[in-house]
């Protein structure tokens, strides 16, 4: 894998992430909470000495651009300036999204102790084909060495598995915030915290 200094950044909270319904490759709007969260990590971002150099890639899903083009705004940059692939989108979560977490679980009770449920949907994408996308756009002259990444909860966990490579098992053990962000450099991972930053 090429040498590559990535923040990792999940979107911000989404109509569907208030309402505990799965989203998936489908979507929802940020929340003033959401958009608050994109501007806090932005402003994180905008105190960072080196981030001049980073390119902003983003999950095409409209949430990910939404909360890519609060940060851009924070970076003094214009939306044009924002590239997106595929390869970075959601897990699809097939006949599940949209529906509400605890109605799946009622009908689901084994799930009860599983971190990697949602995975189980019928037709869900599975999770060695996000680990094969993923890899590909790693491993990808194309993909700039050094990169805000804007994705998912669940494709960023894998992300960050890989990078420091976490078993299958461990992936979904990692926390999945909205009010902050990763950064890996040399096979380090570091959580940046945005918390104190949200304007209320």
């Amino acid at each position: 894998m090429p040498a590559k200094q990535l923040y990792i950044v999940r979107h911000g909270q989404t109509e569907y992430n208030a309402a505990s319904r799965l989203q998936g490759q489908c979507n929802s709007d940020l929340t003033a909470l959401g958009e608050r969260q994109a501007q806090a990590v932005g402003s994180s971002l905008a105190q960072r000495d080196h981030i001049s150099s980073f390119a902003i890639v983003a999950s095409p899903l409209g949430r990910t651009i939404q909360t890519a083009r609060w940060i851009a705004r924070a970076l003094s940059r214009e939306d044009g300036q924002i590239g997106t692939d595929e390869r970075l989108m959601e897990f699809s979560l097939g006949e599940w999204e949209a529906k509400v977490a605890s109605g799946i679980k009622a009908e689901h009770p084994e799930f009860s102790s599983m971190r990697d449920w949602y995975l189980n949907a019928p037709e869900a994408e599975s999770l060695s084909a996000v680990q094969t996308r993923l890899l590909s756009w790693l491993n990808d002259p194309a993909t700039p060495a050094h990169v805000i990444v804007v994705s998912h909860a669940l494709t960023g966990s894998v992300l960050r598995a890989t990078l420091v490579n976490l078993d299958d098992d461990q992936i979904f053990e990692q926390s999945r915030p909205q009010d902050g962000y990763f950064y890996f450099d040399q096979k380090q991972l570091e959580f940046i915290d945005c918390a104190h930053l949200l304007h209320r």
